[in-house]
């Protein structure tokens, strides 16, 4: 039996992280489209990791507890990193919602119901939690504490409040942040951490796919006038998963590290400014 990492999203971030912190572990790796999943499994597996590919939907409590399952077959849950879901110029705002905000919501519960204990999670979530104008503290609490199942009913998250999906993903990112702050309370009771970080536009085949896309001026803009000058990469965002997932960020749990090359300082008091 070895320790054993649940993985979910098979991109360039997820990998990236997994090549850290996996070495000697039995690394699980769920993806919705499991060709995904096999393809960085052999690209880690021929550099000399221990990964299994699997097939998974975020957006279903029965395909995350299979997923889980799986993956307590080879031993303890002692890592998660969640790097799964859905961008604003790929989903409808619905879609947004059950994958990005419910869907992440019931990764941290089931996970948190098994981790080991010295077990630690990371969770990606966005700079663009940290666009939105504050919601209010009663929202707040909302998108941190109501049951899993009761989520999509909240008042804030119907569709006649959400003006486009771009505000649906900025709602679901700001809901994974304050998800793990009420997440890390019910891990901590297990011995274990919990803490989401929020990559800026960090180039992957998704982002390029943007970059080409309809939006593709808004955000080659945004890392012009960032105070970087350049977009970030998976293995800058792995440096901080890191030392969250380490001995060296034990004190570290219930937070969201912001990694944007200083774009969101940049959009509130910079060029950025809208």
């Amino acid at each position: 039996m070895k320790n054993v990492m649940v993985w979910t999203g098979a991109g360039q971030i997820g990998m990236a992280i997994a090549r850290r912190m996996g070495c000697g572990m039995k690394i699980v790796v769920g993806d919705k489209k499991l060709e995904n999943a096999q393809t960085i499994a052999k690209i880690m597996n021929d550099a000399g990791y221990d990964v299994v590919p699997l097939e998974m939907d975020l957006s279903s409590r029965a395909s995350i507890r299979g997923l889980i399952a799986e993956a307590q077959q080879f031993g303890d849950i002692t890592m998660l990193v969640n790097a799964a879901g859905v961008s604003p110029s790929q989903a409808p705002i619905e879609a947004i919602l059950k994958v990005d905000l419910y869907g992440t919501a019931v990764l941290l519960e089931e996970v948190g119901k098994v981790i080991a204990p010295g077990g630690v999670g990371v969770t990606i979530s966005s700079q663009s939690g940290h666009r939105m104008p504050a919601l209010t503290p009663e929202q707040d609490a909302q998108l941190a504490c109501t049951p899993t199942e009761e989520l999509l009913e909240l008042p804030l998250l119907q569709p006649k409040n959400i003006r486009d999906t771009l505000h649906a993903y900025q709602l679901a990112k700001r809901c994974n942040e304050k998800r793990v702050m009420a997440e890390s309370v019910e891990w901590g009771a297990r011995g274990a951490r919990i803490n989401s970080i929020s990559p800026g536009i960090i180039v992957t085949p998704l982002a390029i796919d943007e970059f080409n896309g309809p939006r593709g001026d808004f955000y080659k803009n945004m890392f012009a006038k960032c105070p970087a000058g350049r977009p970030g990469t998976a293995d800058e965002v792995a440096n901080v998963a890191e030392l969250l997932m380490s001995s060296k960020g034990a004190f570290i749990t219930g937070s969201d590290f912001l990694i944007d090359g200083g774009a969101t300082a940049s959009y509130f008091y910079g060029p950025l400014k809208p």
